[in-house]
């Protein structure tokens, strides 16, 4: 494992959101949705592509936390401009998993 500095790890925005719509990504590669995710007021409604449809449906999205690295170039996937990448991890059947707040906290709070 390479060792990082803790300027490294400052540079990278790690924010709270909360999914505000999720939908079928059918020009995906992978099984994905399209989420838009509300990183708060000073970051603002961000879109993402996310392979997390084994796990989850979207209705059961809207409305949930995430975590998400807001400050990557954004990305052209298909037609879908990504502006954001929604973190979580892959399970022993290879399955993603969120990685969210195991509490309430406001939208754009950074991870620290």
């Amino acid at each position: 494992m390479t060792e990082i500095a803790w300027d490294d790890f400052m540079k990278v925005e790690l924010r709270v959101g909360r999914v505000l719509s999720a939908g079928p990504f059918p020009q995906a590669r992978k099984p994905a949705y399209v989420l838009e995710v509300d990183f708060g007021p000073e970051i603002g409604v961000r879109r993402s592509s996310a392979q997390i449809t084994a796990l989850y449906r979207p209705d059961e999205l809207v409305g949930r936390l995430v975590v998400g690295v807001v400050n990557f170039p954004r990305k052209q996937i298909g037609p879908l401009m990504s502006e954001c990448l929604v973190t979580g991890f892959h399970d022993s059947e290879g399955r993603v998993a969120l990685c969210v707040p195991d509490r309430d906290v406001p939208p754009g709070t950074r991870l620290l």
